[in-house]
């Protein structure tokens, strides 16, 4: 039997997780403070946990941050990490953080089994929505910023070329 651990204290989340990943060989456990999560990964060894960002006492990126640097140390056996973010600005930190994948909300059940199959599988899953930028627009890490050169340059915005 597969476990995954749901560390999550939103209702609707934790329901839509377990109706994704139900079948007769998941099980899913639920921890509603990131504070537990450590605890909760070494005595039930889940194959899989899912973090929500926002879930309260530490939040999902600590609890990240903090599983992956047990599992560094050894205390804990090596587990793979989803995390659910609530916007693209925050794959960022989750990539910081050492998730092996994540998923920006809202969630749908096709995509959180497909991540967890993946994960699972011992791949990466990366929201192929939030790494590919819409348009062109969207992305402006290639574009260089030039700032005029003169005493007011402070009060001006800089243009982008």
């Amino acid at each position: 039997m597969t476990t995954v651990l749901l560390a999550s204290d939103a209702d609707w989340l934790i329901e839509e997780v377990r109706s994704a990943l139900s079948d007769p060989g998941t099980e899913v456990t639920v921890v509603r403070a990131g504070a537990d999560v450590r605890n909760a990964v070494s005595s039930q060894s889940p194959e899989l946990v899912i973090l929500d960002l926002q879930i309260g006492n530490m939040g999902g990126m600590a609890t990240c941050m903090d599983l992956q640097l047990e599992i560094g140390a050894g205390r804990i056996t090596d587990v793979p990490i989803l995390m659910l973010l609530d916007r693209s600005a925050d794959v960022y930190l989750a990539r910081q953080a050492g998730a092996q994948g994540w998923l920006v909300k809202p969630l749908d059940s096709f995509r959180l089994k497909v991540a967890s199959v993946k994960l699972l599988a011992g791949e990466d899953m990366r929201d192929e929505i939030i790494d590919q930028p819409a348009s062109k627009s969207d992305s402006v890490i290639d574009q260089d910023l030039v700032v005029e050169d003169d005493e007011n340059q402070n009060d001006r915005p800089a243009e982008v070329s």
